[in-house]
């Protein structure tokens, strides 16, 4: 079993596709001082483990965090319709990085890291963007989108791993699999 230190349902989904898994939301700050995107990630996924694995010290922990950068802005998740709407104008006809830390522990061992996928949107209308904030799927979304929903028909390409712009790279699964950790059948 994986302990999965996040409330995310997508995370949650991408990993009962291979193992069983208990959902522990770490709570933490998502808040962090690092110099790069990625290792703000990164840390932040750190944070988020470490505070679940001290509840649950024998288990394995999976915690990621996701975030969608464009020309070095970070865009987080977004606290409005007017946030989204502004974060959607922006990735409009353009191309952006998502980039998902995310920190494994079982025991004394410590996998962490980043994936970086890139996303190019199409030119998205006025009208396009207000009918998608209307769906409501931009809530709790970095970049106020979720590629697997209606915001599918944003994009133009994808260079990457899916799963990582989803919330947790397919790296992950993999690493659990190293670790011992056998699939479901």
């Amino acid at each position: 079993m994986v302990i999965l230190a996040s409330a995310s349902p997508r995370r949650r989904e991408i990993l009962e596709r291979f193992f069983d898994v208990k959902v522990v939301p770490s709570n933490v700050e998502e808040t962090s001082m690092a110099s790069s995107p990625e290792e703000r990630a990164i840390e932040i996924a750190r944070r988020k483990a470490f505070a679940v694995a001290k509840r649950y010290p024998k288990e394995i922990i999976v915690a990621a965090d996701t975030t969608v950068v464009l020309n070095d802005m970070i865009l987080g998740k977004p606290r409005s319709e007017h946030e989204a709407r502004k974060m959607l104008e922006l990735l409009s006809d353009n191309i952006h990085k998502v980039i998902t830390g995310y920190c494994i522990i079982k025991g004394e061992k410590r996998i962490e890291g980043a994936e970086i996928t890139e996303v190019k949107f199409r030119k998205l209308s006025k009208e396009l963007i207000e009918w998608y904030l209307k769906t409501g799927e931009w809530k709790d979304k970095a970049g106020g989108y979720g590629i697997q929903g209606y915001a599918s028909v944003f994009v133009e390409w994808i260079k990457g791993d899916y799963y990582n712009v989803v919330g947790l790279p397919i790296k992950v699964v993999v690493e659990l699999m190293k670790l011992g950790l056998k699939p479901k059948t």
